[in-house]
This record gives C-alpha cells, sequence and structure tokens, in this order.
C-alpha cells in the first residue's frame, strides 16, 4: 500500500511562491507517473500537473506558463514549484502516484491566496 505524503501548503499573498512535497514510501516510486491535483469544495478534482518515470511533463492550461513539476527518484519525492499565485489558485492539492490499474492518493496540502 503506498504512502503519500504532502507538504509545503500554507497561505501566501497573490504574486507569491509555494514549493509543494510530495514524499513517497512503501512503493516503487521510481516506475510510477506521479502527479499533482487540486479541489475547491463543490467542484471536482483537477489535474494540476503530471511527471512519467521518463520525466515527461503534462500541464493543465492553467498551469504551463506558472507551475514547474519535478521528481527526485533517490529521495522518492515529487515537487510542484508554483509562482505567481493567484486568489483562484486556492485549493486543497493532492499528490498521486499511478501505474496501469492502480493508483495512490495523498490526504492533501491547504494552499490558500490571498490578501
Amino acid at each position: 500500500q503506498g504512502k503519500l505524503v504532502e507538504s509545503g501548503g500554507g497561505t501566501v499573498q497573490p504574486g507569491n511562491s509555494l514549493l509543494l512535497s510530495c514524499e513517497v514510501s512503501e512503493i516503487s516510486f521510481r516506475i510510477y507517473t506521479m502527479g499533482w491535483y487540486r479541489q475547491v469544495p463543490g467542484k471536482d478534482r483537477e489535474m494540476v500537473a503530471s511527471i512519467t518515470p521518463s520525466r515527461t511533463r503534462t500541464y493543465a492550461t492553467f498551469a504551463q506558463a506558472r507551475f514547474e513539476i519535478s521528481r527526485d527518484n533517490d529521495k522518492s519525492t515529487v515537487y510542484l514549484l508554483m509562482s505567481n499565485l493567484q486568489p483562484e489558485d486556492t485549493a486543497v492539492y493532492y499528490c498521486k502516484a499511478t501505474r496501469p490499474s492502480l493508483f495512490y492518493w495523498g490526504q492533501g496540502t491547504q494552499v490558500t491566496v490571498s490578501s
């Protein structure tokens, strides 16, 4: 059973940056596609960015110019660097590990962008 623990969330002012981390254990991190998702109350969870084992990156349109996903296989950790944050980025951010027919979610970390 995979264990994913997110960290790095918090409250920031518009225009600032945050670095989210997701540390993974109990599974072979390097063979999983890792993704970041976000969810606000009353809405569906949406994909923010993903990175494959070969480091191919995919971004949601809103994330392409401001967010960067990366992974460190030695640390079994995936990161999401978010820049120029805006109030509409306020959400709970979740980490997901995916293989064919198998996936694990973290518990999420709250990001609030407010002046």
